[in-house]
């Protein structure tokens, strides 16, 4: 079984059609989005989780709801966030795209 290398420029140069990754998100963005993720989970968890864990101390309780917290946003809520920045970040560059080509005509 052989396998062909093909060089990086190569491979660029020949799909001009494929869009550059976006840039990462300041670091701005990244907690704003960290922020969008966690106090709506960290507000639920006390409705939820607050009548039953009233009588316990409050490190107690700090600990199980960023037990809970934590992992759902650091693996479900904030990849969804980024995805959805990402989108919106390459559709309005498409859209400054088409308004700079039609300008150009």
């Amino acid at each position: 079984m052989t396998t062909q290398t093909t060089p990086v420029n190569a491979v660029q140069s020949s799909s001009p059609a494929v869009p550059a990754r976006p840039k990462v998100p300041s670091v701005h963005v990244r907690a704003l989005i960290t922020w969008l993720a966690i106090f709506p989970l960290v507000s639920i968890g006390m409705l939820l989780l607050g009548p039953i864990m009233e009588p316990w101390h409050p490190i107690l309780r700090a600990l199980l709801l960023t037990a809970l917290v934590v992992p759902a946003a650091v693996y479900v809520v904030v990849p969804k966030l980024m995805a959805g920045h990402g989108a919106l970040t390459r559709k309005a560059v498409e859209r400054s795209a088409q308004r700079a080509a039609r300008k150009s005509r």
